[in-house]
């Protein structure tokens, strides 16, 4: 890909990515990102051949307004919709800035390997280009089929692959880790052979999440006390909004889930999607107050999203967590130390 053609791509894909961060709809996000695969793909040629016939809008995955975007890119200037989307940029959230500033890391990120919408190198080169010292890819585990969730075999592939672009996009880390299951039982959905393998193991559940309290209760307790575990996810899995609609918090028996957490060194999760702002005001005071670790993570399944992580340290900044209980303002020697207890 010539020079020219990268600095297309890369508009389009900052156009995306803007988008995202704003809660754009999903299709016209896919739209600048679909245009930038298909140029990404093309030889030089084809590159300048539809450049001096303006024949951008025949090639698929391009419309008229992805073509006009790659005409001006390729012509030298910046795309005038670009322009736009940068000057109309604004702060996501009111507060949370200090303790963005203290962030080293996500702890909890999709790629396309489960049900992300984009692949594992893009959202890594995000999060490092967002100012990430390290990021953890977390795909599901096998039994969330509707994710797509990886096979014992298909994450020992993506270990592979992580490791060779952890190579290539260092000292960036690329950390490699899971978001598994807790079945019902409170036994995690991957062996523990291969949990020990990873760097970060993300703790969620995902099913019957309108179980009574105690049987929620042992469940929960029972994925925390597992040694592989390093952050308990979305703790109690409700959606305040958002394409999915609304779902109401799971009920379990708070102060003895984060007794839990905080005897076997789990952080809780505070979930910066907008759409759950998990754990809700009271729980998350609640864990504060009994002297948990926390670890804000974005969920993100789109590059935009990385962006979303202000939101939840505008939440912890306003409940007065220290950054230093925040597990991913660590170094990532000493984050890793805490992962492999």
């Amino acid at each position: 890909m010539s020079g020219e053609a990268a600095v297309a791509v890369a508009a389009l894909r900052e156009i995306g990515f803007l988008l995202e961060r704003s809660r754009s709809d999903t299709f016209r996000v896919k739209a600048y990102r679909g245009a930038a695969d298909a140029l990404e793909a093309m030889a030089p040629e084809q590159v300048a051949e539809h450049q001096a016939e303006r024949s951008w809008g025949k090639v698929t995955g391009v419309g008229p307004k992805t073509a006009t975007v790659i005409s001006q890119a390729l012509a030298g200037e910046v795309p005038a919709y670009l322009q736009g989307l940068r000057e109309g940029k604004e702060p996501l959230v009111e507060g949370g800035t200090r303790m963005r500033a203290a962030m080293r890391g996500d702890l909890h990120v999709h790629s396309t390997w489960s049900d992300g919408g984009s692949p594992l190198e893009e959202m890594m080169t995000t999060a490092r280009d967002l100012g990430h010292e390290y990021c953890a890819i977390t795909d599901h585990s096998p039994r969330l089929k509707v994710a797509r969730g990886l096979s014992a075999e298909r994450l020992r592939e993506q270990i592979g692959v992580t490791r060779a672009l952890g190579e290539r996009l260092a000292p960036f880390r690329v950390l490699q880790g899971i978001e598994v299951d807790i079945l019902e039982d409170g036994g995690l959905d991957q062996s523990d052979a291969l949990l020990a393998e990873l760097d970060v193991v993300v703790a969620s559940v995902h099913s019957k999440l309108r179980s009574d309290s105690e049987t929620m209760t042992h469940r929960m307790v029972g994925g925390i006390a597992n040694p592989r575990t390093n952050v308990l996810g979305h703790c109690t899995g409700r959606l305040v909004e958002g394409e999915r609609g609304t779902r109401p918090p799971s009920t379990f028996d708070a102060e003895v889930v984060f007794e839990a957490c905080r005897t076997f060194g789990v952080a809780v999760e505070i979930n910066s999607r907008p759409e759950r702002r998990d754990p809700p005001t009271a729980l998350l005071q609640l864990a504060v107050d009994m002297g948990c670790l926390f670890s804000i993570d974005t969920d993100a399944h789109a590059p935009g999203q990385l962006d979303f992580q202000i939101y939840g340290c505008a939440r912890a900044e306003a409940m007065g967590i220290d950054p230093d209980r925040v597990i991913n303002t660590w170094p990532v020697d000493r984050l890793l130390e805490f992962c492999a207890r």
